[in-house]
């Protein structure tokens, strides 16, 4: 994923999402790439000043399980995100809820009952 801000998309991963570094190019200075990791799943993040503004076309929905729906909700609103979709109960035995992060992005958060 490419973005104009990529240390805000780092903090916002990082602190409020709970991925860890696992690169980092260049090593010093400001990065121009991240590889990003939680649990199994992996995350690239670039840099690129003309990515620009919010993700105005749904191209792909990153889903990340939690242990509770409504409390990751809770984290990820007050770290930045904004909430698309409320947490609710699925017919198929999970609570489910969307957001966007700073960049537009969709995130899927998921929880089983």
């Amino acid at each position: 994923m490419t973005t104009p801000d990529l240390p805000r998309l780092i903090a916002f991963y990082r602190g409020v999402v709970g991925f860890e570094l696992t690169y980092r190019f260049p090593e010093d200075g400001d990065p121009e790439f991240v590889a990003l990791r939680l649990g199994n799943s992996e995350l690239g993040l670039a840099a690129d000043p003309k990515a620009g503004g919010p993700a105005l076309v749904h191209r792909w929905e990153l889903c990340v399980y939690a242990d509770d729906c409504d409390a990751a909700v809770d984290t990820l609103r007050s770290g930045g995100a904004t909430v698309t979709e409320e947490p609710v109960d699925q017919p198929w035995g999970e609570r489910s809820a969307r957001v966007t992060d700073p960049d537009g992005n969709r995130l899927l958060v998921l929880s089983r009952r």
